[in-house]
């Protein structure tokens, strides 16, 4: 899995940079109770105004609360995962996130998790298809008839409940799958190896299409939504402050640039309030 992530990283890296006017900035870094990470974050680009792709490796001890949140005995723990977040410049391209991770304990038990799902600004309804069909295609390919328990898992877990709305419009999630099992193994790889195919055509055909102050205000606002998500809710960024993670590393999944006004909604018969039932469940493969 360590060495999956860092090849990953490199090509999902590579590729992005292609469709941008600026390079991933790299940072390494290492924490003092076991192990480190790679940081690699591009900022201010053409395409993309923030986005990051991590890398982590960190073991040691496992505190009470940590160990409360897993839902596991306290013991020694190693977990390893590549995760990234794409914010773009243009409102006309969807924000995506990706997390692929393995986790074991001395006890021995061990575990896979992993996920993909996009937040999209503007109602373009041929590109949510295109990328649910294509993580449907990678799952089925792997575990048949596993897609609609995965998807199911993300617009429960992608839900800001104290709002009654998804962050975007899903993808998939999975968490607890037996670290024991080769498949689980092949499942991650294949959702890692994924993720261009699922979100690059969308970019390059969106990235240089016109956009109206209405839609950066739009997308502004979600931004928000994005960060409440994160910050109350997402167990990735609770379990990287529980473990004494890398802060600069946590918060790389927020976007640069958000807009609070106060009880705002968007303009009647705009596309951006066709756009507000898709942050519901929707059958899209």
């Amino acid at each position: 899995m360590d060495v999956f992530i860092q090849l990953l990283q490199d090509t999902i890296c590579a590729a992005l940079e292609a469709e941008d006017s600026v390079s991933f900035r790299e940072d390494t870094w290492q924490r003092p109770e076991g192990g480190g990470g790679c940081s690699r974050v591009l900022e201010g680009g053409a395409t993309i105004e923030k986005g990051g792709v991590n890398i982590s490796r960190i073991h040691g001890e496992m505190s009470e609360e940590l160990a409360k949140q897993l839902r596991t005995e306290r013991t020694p723990f190693a977990v390893c995962g590549l995760s990234l977040v794409i914010h773009p410049q243009s409102p006309r391209v969807p924000t995506t996130h990706m997390n692929v991770r393995y986790f074991e304990t001395e006890a021995g038990r061990a575990w896979f998790g992993g996920g993909i799902d996009l937040t999209p600004y503007y109602p373009h309804l041929e590109d949510f298809r295109q990328f649910h069909q294509v993580l449907k295609d990678t799952c089925e390919g792997v575990r048949p008839g596993s897609y609609d328990g995965y998807k199911t898992w993300c617009d429960e877990y992608f839900t800001i409940r104290h709002r009654q709305e998804m962050r975007g419009i899903g993808g998939i999630f999975f968490d607890d799958l037996d670290g024991n099992d080769p498949a689980n193994f092949a499942l991650v790889q294949a959702v890692g190896e994924a993720f261009l195919s699922a979100y690059l055509p969308m970019l390059q055909a969106r990235k240089h299409e016109p956009f109206t102050e209405a839609d950066r205000q739009f997308q502004l606002v979600r931004r928000g939504r994005y960060i409440e998500f994160n910050l109350v809710y997402d167990r990735g960024t609770l379990f990287g402050l529980r473990s004494n993670g890398r802060i600069e590393s946590i918060f790389m999944s927020l976007p640069p640039v958000v807009h609070y006004p106060y009880d705002w909604h968007p303009e009647p018969g705009s596309p951006h309030v066709d756009l507000m039932q898709y942050y519901q469940p929707q059958t899209w493969a």
